[in-house]
């Protein structure tokens, strides 16, 4: 179905032409499937890919949070399902990528989904560090009080891709999905946000 040309006419003239006008402005499919990058749950993408179009980064973000809040749990399981466990920078020490490999493996074991933090606020050099006390600490939880911590993560994580996702985003004008400046750009953020 081709797009309105006055879409995103409502909108502020700064944010005309930008990234999130794009987004805004993009076919449901092309924007559930760039959503479907930050967050794995049908649900959260579609409602987000349905209230557009957003004034600015802000509604977007609000919405984007909004509904993580209100993912049911097979929503949170088929989202997880879709994280997987953050590794180090390739060049971190040997004994770093075993630690965290080991307190990967137990989380897993233990919780049966990928460890989910978001490190926004720390510097690269302690994400090791961060992950690590974060898993050891979260291993004394109990499965309904860890799911509850996944989620809140999860909604963290998802919109800290989306405000990246946004900065990044180019929609194509058909039905065709979105791609980024750079295609490392999501993987960036993919495993801890």
């Amino acid at each position: 179905m081709p797009r309105s040309p006055t879409l995103s006419s409502h909108l502020p003239a700064q944010v005309r032409g930008s990234a999130l006008a794009r987004f805004n402005a993009a076919s449901a499919e092309s924007a559930r499937e760039a959503l479907l990058r930050c967050c794995g749950s049908d649900r959260w993408a579609h409602r987000v890919a349905e209230h557009r179009p957003y004034p600015d980064l802000d509604a977007l973000l609000a919405a984007a949070d909004e509904a993580a809040y209100d993912l049911r749990q097979s929503d949170l399981a088929q989202a997880l399902a879709q994280e997987s466990s953050a590794e180090l920078a390739p060049d971190a020490p040997y004994a770093a990528h075993l630690a965290l490999g080991a307190a990967h493996a137990e989380y897993e074991r233990k919780f049966g989904h990928a460890f989910v933090i978001c490190l926004d606020g720390h510097p690269a050099e302690e994400h090791a560090h961060q992950v690590l006390a974060a898993i050891r600490r979260r291993m004394a939880h109990e499965v309904d009080e860890e799911r509850a911590t996944s989620a809140d993560e999860l909604r963290r994580v998802a919109c800290s891709r989306l405000a990246h996702l946004v900065g990044f985003l180019h929609m194509s004008d058909g039905a065709g999905a979105g791609t980024t400046d750079d295609a490392s750009e999501l993987g960036r953020f993919a495993p801890v946000g």
